[in-house]
């Protein structure tokens, strides 16, 4: 496939065909862009438990993992090397892995310890009798793993504006816990994501929150920043010296990752939105929610989160209806509000080109 089917001047641009939110050969080719660095967890989650199954990993890729809090934290398969059978199937603190089948035991790092009645087989155990360990980076407290080699995300740019609000420190919440089934292809989720111009029209109370007029959109290779300012007397960031974005009213950061993340930096904290694939038409969101301080959480533009996700599921179900009229393929973009969604398209064609 050619790798212009997005113009790249997005005042000519066509939006993706609607076939790409539909078609089951398009929702299958675009299953492996999940493999690249996918988010994991928060540090503060290892603080109850020192294993930590990763289900939405196995949603997206197929592939059950654990994250481990041994002498380091480390990534490795769920899986028992012995008979395949799942090692762990819930958070727990445990100082060793044993399988609940044969009793097949690992360390925390993923090294075989024991086997019974396996005394008399050859050359064991093997490198691969050991659990597989997958790459793990961790970004301001923010555990990241991929199922292949993948480049490396832009962590330095992006501290540059986070880093203020130490999110290490930042305390996992589960009472911010949500599991959404959608009725939506994933994409359409993303787009909507990505941009607030859609932001008058569904999300009254949002609304009175942002100062339209000063939302600003910023691309950069692997991701889009989303920059919210909050209207007079409403709650903002307290920035440092030196900021980016220093003497501006900023209520929000909105953070995404290719091709399904989704960070929203807040001065209450960070709500973390993951998009899982589910069909064509088909798709859950995952919410995780980590505190920085819970007195703030009730104003501003983070203060009405579960309204604004039933707005935004409202709408981008109603646009999955129309996605297999015949008489709708392709639309336009508005230049100076849909900078983020022709990005996310442009980024689209060159992974299947």
């Amino acid at each position: 496939m050619s790798g212009e089917m997005i113009h790249p001047d997005i005042r000519m641009a066509q939006t993706l065909p609607s076939r790409f939110y539909t078609a089951p050969e398009e929702f299958k080719r675009l299953k492996g862009a999940f493999k690249g660095w996918q988010f994991v967890a928060h540090a503060a989650e290892l603080e109850a438990n020192t294993v930590l199954p990763v289900g939405h990993m196995e949603a997206m890729t197929g592939e059950p993992i654990l994250l481990v809090k041994g002498e380091d934290t480390r990534c490795l398969s769920n899986i028992c090397t012995h008979r395949g059978m799942r090692l762990v199937p819930e958070p727990c603190a445990k100082s060793t892995l044993q399988c609940r089948y044969h009793g097949r035991t690992f360390d925390l790092d993923g090294t075989l310890r024991h086997m019974p009645e396996f005394e008399q087989a050859v050359g064991f155990p093997s490198k691969a009798d050991h659990l597989h360990r997958f790459p793990l980076q961790r970004w301001m407290g923010l555990y990241f793993t991929a199922m292949e080699d993948a480049p490396p995300l832009p962590w330095d740019m992006l501290e540059k504006r986070l880093e203020f609000l130490t999110p290490e420190a930042f305390t996992y919440d589960p009472s911010r816990d949500r599991d959404h089934t959608v009725e939506a292809n994933w994409m359409l989720y993303v787009d909507n994501y990505l941009e607030g111009f859609h932001i008058p029209y569904v999300h009254p109370e949002l609304n009175q929150a942002l100062d339209y007029a000063g939302y600003e959109t910023e691309t950069f290779e692997g991701g889009v920043l989303q920059i919210g300012k909050a209207v007079e007397g409403d709650v903002m960031f307290d920035l440092p010296p030196g900021h980016p974005d220093e003497g501006q009213a900023i209520a929000a950061y909105y953070l995404w990752l290719f091709p399904n993340m989704m960070f929203n930096f807040y001065p209450w904290g960070l709500s973390v939105n993951i998009v899982i694939p589910v069909s064509p038409t088909t798709c859950r969101v995952l919410y995780r929610g980590y505190v920085r301080d819970d007195e703030l959480a009730l104003q501003g533009a983070g203060s009405v989160l579960d309204t604004v996700e039933h707005q935004d599921q409202w709408v981008i179900e109603e646009v999955q209806k129309s996605m297999a009229s015949m008489v709708y393929d392709r639309g336009r973009y508005s230049p100076t509000r849909e900078q983020g969604v022709h990005h996310f398209h442009r980024m689209i064609d060159r992974f299947l080109s």
